[in-house]
This record gives structure tokens, sequence and C-alpha cells, in this order.
């Protein structure tokens, strides 16, 4: 939960491409809505997604990095196997 310090509200300014703004302003009187609504929205779901992508992305290196410590430490267990293999049928 936000609180109030970060509910506040700071004016910014945007430069928008034209079609954009006339996509805002059709969404906004199909909808009644205003221009800030929507674009806290999008950019709030524009962070969410890429909160998300960076999160699955550093899962999926870890898992990696996982499988290959995992992969090293079988084919170490895989070597030394074999070492005492060949030790107890050569001595």
């Amino acid at each position: 939960m936000l609180s109030v310090e970060q509910l506040e509200k700071q004016q910014v300014g945007l430069r928008l491409p034209k079609y954009l703004v006339d996509d805002i302003d059709a969404f906004t009187e199909k909808y009644s809505v205003n221009r800030t609504d929507i674009i806290t929205e999008a950019i709030k779901s524009y962070i969410s997604e890429q909160k998300s992508k960076l999160f699955y992305d550093n899962f999926e290196n870890a898992a990696q990095e996982l499988q290959e410590i995992r992969s090293s430490k079988k084919d170490k267990e895989i070597q030394s196997l074999n070492g005492l293999i060949d030790e107890l049928e050569n001595h």
C-alpha cells in the first residue's frame, strides 16, 4: 500500500506524438475519464510489465546457473565415481 506522500501528485510536462494525443482524447470522450488517468494507468501498466519481465529474466538466469552448477557437480561425481571404480578394479 502506498503512503499519502507517495500518492501526492506532481505536475510534469510531456511531449507526445499527435496521434497518441488524439487516441487519448478519443478514449477520454468515450469513457469519460481524463488524460491524467489514462496516462497514469498506462505508465503503471508498463512499469508493472517491465518489473515482471525483469523478475522472470532474473529467475531464468538463476535457474540456468543452478542447472550449470548441478551439471558440473554431476560431472565431478561421475569422474570421482569412475576414478573409484578404476581404483577398485586395478588394486
